[in-house]
């Protein structure tokens, strides 16, 4: 698969069929993925893989705290994944992708029961058999979190030549310390993201959904 072929077609995939995915199979996607560039050769990410009988016990424990049952030992979120106060055209961006996706799922605006349900299901890895958990030390500064954005995304390409699916997930940031606990990393590492990991659900409606880029006009300027 050629390069432009797979940025093409990778997408935030958000619901996935139960069909299994081989752990060998991801690992080697995540060893070529190193390759990917790291300032000073760092190299920051940390990677915990789960596949198969760990995704789901990670899933079961996953609808407990939707239940209720919050970590004994409190759970703070671990960083804003947005400015609070967008300004144009991120805000727009942003508000479109939001209600187009809903608009798929057939959820009104003033549905904010079935927008909330429908969010949750990011806490179940859309239904993907395995999760790909990055951490990174937190000595690391926004340069290192470049780093990772390159690797992840490097991953996400090479998934696409391998036949599989992915979506990455920044919503993990609002239960760090379950997922690091569950992971078994040290309290060092502080979680950046998850990226769940299958074969695409084509029958889904959520998946018809394809994000508008902003054009090169907004945001290219050709110095000469």
């Amino acid at each position: 698969m050629e390069v432009t072929t797979a940025v093409e077609k990778r997408r935030s995939v958000r619901a996935f069929t139960s069909e299994p995915v081989e752990t060998a199979r991801l690992v080697e996607c995540l060893a070529k993925a190193a390759r990917a560039p790291s300032g000073g050769n760092v190299q920051p990410w940390k990677i915990a893989l789960l596949n198969g009988a760990a995704t789901e016990r990670f899933r079961a424990l996953m609808e407990r705290r939707l239940a209720g049952e919050a970590h004994p030992e409190g759970e703070a979120v671990e960083y804003q994944v947005y400015p609070p106060k967008l300004i144009e055209p991120y805000r727009t961006a942003r508000f479109e992708v939001g209600e187009e996706m809903y608009g798929l799922l057939g959820i009104e605006r003033e549905d904010k029961a079935g927008r909330r349900g429908w969010f949750a299901n990011n806490y179940r890895l859309f239904g993907a058999p395995a999760v790909a958990f990055c951490f990174m030390d937190r000595i690391m500064l926004p340069p290192q979190w470049a780093d990772c954005g390159m690797f992840l995304q490097t991953f996400m390409l090479l998934l696409e030549e391998a036949g599989l699916q992915s979506c990455p997930q920044e919503a993990w940031s609002n239960y760090p310390r379950t997922v690091a606990e569950f992971c078994g990393v040290p309290d060092d590492w502080m979680l950046f993201c998850g990226i769940a990991i299958g074969h695409e659900d084509t029958g889904h409606p959520v998946n018809a959904l394809r994000t508008r880029r902003l054009p090169t006009e907004d945001w290219l300027k050709i110095v000469e």
